[in-house]
């Protein structure tokens, strides 16, 4: 058992860190709800002549907005707010 304990916390802790990567869409709405709709409301990401065209394109951009407002988020705040975004109205392929 103790020679498998390290084992399992590894696993437990590239479980963790995985799912982290992947962002978490209620923390990203969260987020978005206190920071952006000052400047970004829905119509402008269902518009038909959207300047966003890809996952990558949406992570930048999300990126760019956070650093001009100097919100200091973390890497994962970021991802959460690109995937409540992308899940909410682009559904752009990863």
């Amino acid at each position: 058992m103790t020679k498998s304990l390290p084992v399992l916390l590894l696993i437990a802790s590239l479980h963790v860190h995985h799912s982290s990567l992947a962002g978490e869409p209620e923390l990203g709405r969260q987020l978005h709800d206190k920071h952006c709709m000052n400047c970004h409301q829905p119509a402008i990401y269902t518009r038909e002549n959207r300047i966003i065209h890809s996952f990558k394109e949406l992570s930048e951009r999300v990126k760019q907005c956070e650093l001009s407002n100097e919100l200091t988020w973390f890497d994962e705040e970021i991802d959460s707010v690109v995937e409540y975004l992308n899940s909410t109205y682009y559904r752009f392929e990863k």
